[in-house]
């Protein structure tokens, strides 16, 4: 019997945060154009977005995980499979807590992204990877702006840290969804799930990354504003 391996895109943004797609966009596209069987939608600080395409998960035929992609005081931190918003400017230990206390999965994102990736210090969660307790590591990225990034932490992994390698879009435009992605043994969310609990997942890159480069380019200044943005929301929570 031939085994299975599946494809999820583990860090897709919507328009309720920083994103520029909305969410039943999302969904047909990751139908038609991609062969993802499961997405997570990590939206900044709000897993409202995730909720609803959960909702609409069954009228396009893919799974999805509810995540949300958490500001803490060190860095930005994906929780997944979760039931509730966890707030920003937590400790990245308290924002890993409150992840275990929902049962969740806790990956650090772009774990060597350096500031002018965005207006958090994303360099302190690399250098305190081996310090807090996460479930996975964010290996691959497909950001046009993360390359030196996912070589530092596909070294970092390499390294042996008894944690899961995932990959993701990072997508904040729509045709960037399943650039990066994660492969599972599997085809559901819960096989997903299993893969990332026995360590056997892995990080890849999908083709494209030329074009996807270039549409970020042209997006750039919008992203950046609503960015600025979820920003100012953050310090609000203060």
């Amino acid at each position: 019997m031939t085994e299975v391996w599946s494809k999820a895109d583990l860090h897709i943004h919507s328009n309720h945060s920083d994103g520029l797609a909305k969410i039943p966009e999302i969904m047909e596209y990751v139908a038609s154009e991609t062969d993802m069987k499961v997405i997570a939608i990590t939206d900044h600080n709000t897993i409202e977005g995730a909720l609803f395409a959960q909702s609409l998960q069954d009228l396009y035929g893919i799974e999805v995980v509810v995540g949300e992609e958490i500001s803490s005081k060190s860095g930005h931190i994906i929780g997944l499979w979760l039931k509730e918003a966890i707030p920003a400017n937590l400790s990245a230990a308290e924002t890993v807590s409150r992840i275990n206390e929902q049962g969740g999965i806790a990956v650090i994102a772009h774990p060597f992204a350096n500031r002018a990736f965005g207006p958090f210090g994303l360099e302190s969660v690399g250098k305190a990877i081996y310090d807090v307790a996460f479930h996975a590591l964010e290996v691959y990225n497909s950001s046009p702006y993360l390359i030196y990034a996912n070589k530092l932490a596909a070294k970092a992994f390499a390294g042996g840290q008894g944690v899961a390698a995932t990959g993701g879009s990072d997508a904040h435009v729509l045709k960037a969804v399943g650039n990066g992605y994660t492969l599972f043994r599997g085809t559901t969310s819960d096989d997903l799930r299993r893969s990332i609990e026995n360590l056997e997942t892995r990080a890849e890159a999908a083709r494209g990354g030329l074009s996807v480069a270039l549409r970020y380019a042209f997006r750039y200044p919008q992203i950046r504003r609503l960015q600025s943005l979820n920003w100012e929301r953050c310090k609000a929570t203060k």
